[in-house]
């Protein structure tokens, strides 16, 4: 993980130290270290000179913006009407079934943490699920399975 500190500066730096920067400074934090640590938006408060409430009130309005440390793949399904209608749940418990965890958790070795979202934008291709940046749809159990084991093998 990069040094928060020196990170936020370069960021700042980047961005510039007013309230419209706010946004890309927190998402380039997630870029590096995966998410928003408490020291990390105490930090971004600071430097901006806005208040810590603010910059926490904005990371957690985002839901892709984590304030829990994640592993290094986070695996988010969907979880829109249209892909609960699709078989989302099935998909949900294949990828349960795969990496031994339950939505909100994150594996002991760090490397997936399981998520839900409100919608990744992919309805007409449901059900879906995003690793990192990578879309994935019209999921099938075995489709999951081979994708997972992708990732638990090569460690993409």
């Amino acid at each position: 993980m990069v040094k928060e500190t020196d990170l936020i500066l370069e960021l700042a730096e980047k961005f510039g130290k007013e309230r419209k920067s706010l946004l890309p400074i927190l998402n380039g934090i997630i870029d590096k270290n995966n998410y928003l640590s408490k020291d990390a938006m105490l930090e971004v408060a600071r430097v901006l000179e806005i208040s810590a409430a603010e910059v926490y009130g904005t990371a957690s309005f985002y839901s892709f913006m984590e304030t829990n440390e994640t592993g290094k793949y986070v695996v988010r399904v969907c979880k829109s009407i249209i892909c609960d209608m699709k078989g989302k749940e099935e998909i949900l418990n294949t990828i349960e079934s795969v990496l031994k965890l339950k939505i909100g958790e994150t594996s002991q070795d760090k490397r997936f943490t399981l998520l839900e979202t409100n919608c990744l934008g992919l309805c007409a291709e449901g059900p879906s699920m995003l690793i990192n940046d990578n879309c994935y749809t019209q999921l099938s159990e075995q489709k999951v399975r081979e994708i997972l084991q992708n990732y638990i093998k090569h460690d993409i």
